[in-house]
């Protein structure tokens, strides 16, 4: 469970608490990292210092430039998030994300993202819309400022509560037939697709958005679809684009020569 679960940072900008980091996933038997547009370089002598024996996690860590690279074979993404934001979000605790990862790991294709925002500013908005969950660590309001390393170390060592909980109780179940969620990638494209079709039949202006997209995301996001069900989602995009440009659809097309014959058997 522990080697599916992603540490994500965005835009760190000192090489020591990318070392750090390192040290707490190691210290909780995490191993991925991935650094999201860094600004700084990830791989120095002060990193290699603060990684304190964990160094490989530092050598290992993919360097992608964006959010959605980082998270796209991921099925469930949680933002670190202190602050509260104009359009509410599902807002967890560490200590329930850690009570959900036995079940939103079960399958075989499932992973998770743990994805933190940069020293100074933390997660955007946009970056946190593409989120199924914000997690919350409940510090003191009269100091809340968490150093970098130390947010990744409370989510870790509930990481790892969970999977000493769970250790060994796969063996001695049986599972279900697993049927697998959709990666973050295939969210994205249907986002994509739900926008563009939207557009189409006039039913969303770009010009005046009114968070429709990001009420839609929201929606979506809480209902963690199958990858079934979203394919049976974009094909029926699909069918309402080509109603939308006046081409008939596969059943119309079909029943239209029937239609015809009908009526000449009947004259």
């Amino acid at each position: 469970m522990l080697e599916r679960i992603r540490i994500v940072l965005i835009g760190t900008s000192h090489p020591g608490n990318i070392g750090a980091t390192a040290r707490a996933m190691h210290n909780m038997g995490l191993s991925d990292l991935a650094l999201v547009s860094p600004r700084c370089e990830p791989l120095t002598s002060e990193s290699i210092s603060r990684a304190s024996g964990a160094d490989h996690i530092v050598h290992a860590a993919r360097v992608v430039e964006t959010l959605e690279e980082a998270v796209a074979d991921c099925t469930l993404a949680v933002g670190a998030s202190a602050r509260s934001r104009t359009l509410p979000w599902p807002m967890i605790t560490p200590r329930a994300l850690g009570e959900r990862l036995p079940t939103e790991l079960a399958g075989p294709e499932s992973r998770v993202a743990l994805v933190f925002g940069r020293e100074d500013s933390g997660l955007s908005n946009a970056e946190l819309q593409r989120c199924h969950a914000h997690v919350h660590i409940p510090t003191n309001p009269d100091f809340s400022s968490l150093n970098l390393a130390a947010a990744v170390q409370v989510l870790a060592y509930e990481c790892r509560l969970a999977w000493l909980a769970t250790a060994g109780a796969e063996a001695e179940q049986e599972e279900e037939p697993h049927q697998p969620l959709a990666s973050h990638e295939e969210l994205e494209h249907y986002f994509a697709h739900l926008e563009r079709t939207l557009i189409a039949i006039g039913f969303h202006d770009p010009a005046l958005p009114r968070q429709l997209m990001a009420r839609l995301r929201r929606f979506t996001l809480r209902a963690r679809p199958e990858r079934m069900e979203l394919n049976i989602l974009r094909g029926m995009l699909t069918a309402t684009e080509k109603c939308a440009a006046g081409r008939p659809s596969a059943d119309q097309a079909v029943a239209a020569p029937r239609a015809d014959q009908d009526g000449d058997g009947k004259a």
